[in-house]
């Protein structure tokens, strides 16, 4: 798994460089396979804001050039560029004269139907961000004329490869990584900080949620998003998509993809219109039923499968990948969120049966934390408005059937001396349990640990003391 070490340290107060934050992660058995720096292969490239269009120069191979005046807060350039998304007001990538692209491709002033352009306005493709080209040059909402673009894009990092064991689910997840850095420096870790803006409609009267498997569905959430606008995400979260190896889609899907990798929780944005009824049914596959995935391919299911529906279809494969039937689009303006807990074996069964290996399974297979899906569905919410405009339904329509039960472990110091020869101080052990987000109380000469939902690794005593 990837992990940017800039998007670790937005949750921890670190003072460590990368490479010292990957020894002390292998140092308490958290596997890092690999540092790598994530700069890109080019210099001299910054923040350029379109301020004018001086005039149309005509066509070339299907593109309207215009001659643009780009400022970078300093300086003032007259550029021809044919990108569809040229417009006055929008900052995007620039390359003045000096520049190198990657490949070692300097940048010139040079002559254009007839016009001086000084230096490119450049596309994600040329400068070895992805394949897109077409969708036009690179936008950067909110970043400063001027400012140099491996900054302002977050590129100025390292990503750390991390390989987790089955039982530590709780470290599939940037804000796991944090917490256990924090737990292992003693440095403050900060939560993400989640602000909804929701409208006066409640969630409860547009959406529905009818779980028919309980056995293998503890508990299923929907909220809903309306007025949005799906469009390309921000240059800033394609970047960050890419350097985890995801393929950017768009501002919803992204959004969700985001808080995957933030939060650890797999989430689903589904088309609220195709959605009949508004309302999602969790049960099993029926005999000879077969659903088209997102992928495009249709899956023959058998009845140990379950799968998300509507009250006519099936509309996804339950934790796996979503249904082609329910795809959010550009002309998607509602969307019905989901964020829910899937029993593991039934996941992994359903995954390895149709060779189905995404993201989302393989997080699942391993357990997901019932109850951060509450706190991961609201952060995706509030990145869908903040990216795509919209409002957010009040309230979430909140299925949770199975609830789960605390569970309280003892921790005696007689048995941390007798397995580890030596036993801190009880204030030290208590502190130390408390770094890892573990709620701790003195009972007698010892501890009570209440086991976090998101540690379903620690079950007994012994697991307290290693």
């Amino acid at each position: 798994m990837k992990i940017p070490y800039a998007w670790v340290r937005e949750f921890v107060d670190l003072r460590l460089t990368a490479a010292q934050a990957a020894d002390r992660l292998v140092n308490a058995g958290i596997e890092v396979a690999s540092v790598t720096p994530l700069t890109p292969d080019w210099k001299g490239v910054v923040v350029g804001e379109i301020e004018a269009i001086e005039r149309e120069l005509g066509e070339s191979h299907g593109h309207r050039l215009l001659l643009c005046r780009v400022s970078t807060g300093r300086e003032r350039y007259t550029v021809v560029c044919g990108a569809p998304n040229t417009k006055v007001g929008v900052r995007a990538a620039f390359a003045p004269p000096g520049a190198v692209l990657p490949g070692g491709r300097r940048i010139t002033t040079a002559k254009i139907h007839g016009a001086e352009s000084q230096g490119m306005l450049c596309s994600e493709r040329e400068l070895g961000l992805g394949e897109e080209h077409e969708a036009g040059i690179l936008l950067l909402d909110g970043a400063r004329p001027g400012d140099d673009l491996i900054a302002a894009l977050g590129l100025d990092d390292h990503v750390l490869e991390v390989e987790i064991t089955p039982n530590r689910p709780d470290c599939l997840s940037v804000v796991g990584i944090a917490r256990e850095l924090a737990a292992l420096t003693g440095a403050r870790f900060r939560p993400p900080t989640i602000a909804l803006k929701k409208s006066r409609e409640a969630a409860r009267t547009l959406a529905r949620v009818r779980i028919e498997a309980p056995d293998l569905c503890h508990r299923f959430t929907a909220r809903v998003i309306s007025g949005v606008t799906v469009g390309p995400s921000p240059g800033w979260l394609r970047a960050r998509l890419r350097a985890i190896g995801l393929r950017p889609i768009s501002n919803v899907v992204d959004a969700t993809n985001y808080v995957l990798w933030e939060l650890g929780q797999p989430l689903h944005a589904y088309d609220y219109e195709t959605v009949a009824d508004g309302t999602i049914v969790v049960r099993r596959a029926r005999a000879g039923e077969r659903s088209t995935t997102l992928d495009g391919q249709e899956r023959a299911l058998d009845a140990s499968m379950l799968l998300i529906a509507d009250p006519r279809r099936a509309i996804g494969l339950a934790g796996v990948m979503g249904g082609a039937n329910t795809e959010v689009t550009d002309r998607t303006t509602r969307v019905l969120l989901e964020s829910a807990w899937f029993a593991p074996a039934s996941i992994r069964r359903t995954s390895r049966a149709l060779g189905l290996r995404t993201d989302a399974a393989y997080r699942f297979e391993r357990g997901a934390d019932i109850e951060m899906l509450v706190t991961a569905s609201a952060r995706a919410a509030a990145l869908i408005a903040e990216l795509a405009g919209g409002t957010i339904a009040r309230g979430i329509v909140d299925a949770y059937l199975r609830k789960r039960q605390p569970q309280h472990i003892r921790l005696r110091m007689s048995r941390v001396k007798r397995v580890l020869g030596v036993a801190p101080p009880l204030a030290q052990a208590r502190k130390i349990l408390a770094g890892l987000g573990l709620p701790v109380k003195a009972r007698g000469a010892g501890l009570e640990v209440t086991v976090p939902s998101f540690r379903r690794d620690l079950s007994m005593e012994d697991d307290l003391v290693e």
